[in-house]
């Protein structure tokens, strides 16, 4: 059965809009893997391969609510000057956002949302990996607000730089 009242904790006007951020759509935007040199990469090391990591965040306004969010990995693995694998995934969501305050969007678009994201792009990366016949790589969970954190700060430095 329907019913038209506000959940508990509501305000008593009705009216109150309750802020939203809804998953519209995931998607695989860009998949990479490469082993170039397959199969003698592939042999055992009694050392492990040194991996470098990177990530990238970017948001892109599609209407005035809703927005496309890209989380960019990727990931390569090199044992002494051989590169073993090379793997990049864009892995994108669309996010339908409304009701927060103008000064939310920002974290909500570069912290929490790259946040919903990471588990399948993870996992897409690690079946990547094992699929290319290695272990499969498991990144270690990221901290999105301490990137958003470094990213304003870095903007905020390069900007004081212009202006001197």
């Amino acid at each position: 059965m329907a019913t038209n009242e506000a959940p508990e904790g509501a305000n008593g006007n009705g009216n109150a809009q309750q802020p939203t951020l809804n998953v519209l759509a995931q998607y695989v935007k860009d998949l990479s893997f490469e082993s170039p040199g397959a199969p003698n990469s592939l042999r055992g090391r009694d050392k492990a391969p040194g991996i470098n990591i990177n990530v990238n965040v970017n948001a892109n306004p599609m209407t005035d609510k809703q927005f496309d969010v890209n989380l960019t990995l990727s990931a390569k693995a090199a044992f002494d000057k051989d590169v073993l694998f090379n793997v990049e995934l864009v892995y994108g969501g669309v996010f339908r956002i409304d009701g927060f305050p103008q000064e939310h969007m920002l974290p909500l678009l570069f912290i929490e949302c790259p946040r919903l994201l990471f588990p399948f792009a993870r996992q897409i990366i690690a079946e990547a990996t094992r699929n290319g016949g290695f272990p499969p790589l498991m990144l270690d969970p990221i901290d999105f607000a301490q990137m958003f954190q470094q990213k304003i700060a870095e903007e905020k430095a390069a900007s004081q730089v212009k202006v001197s």
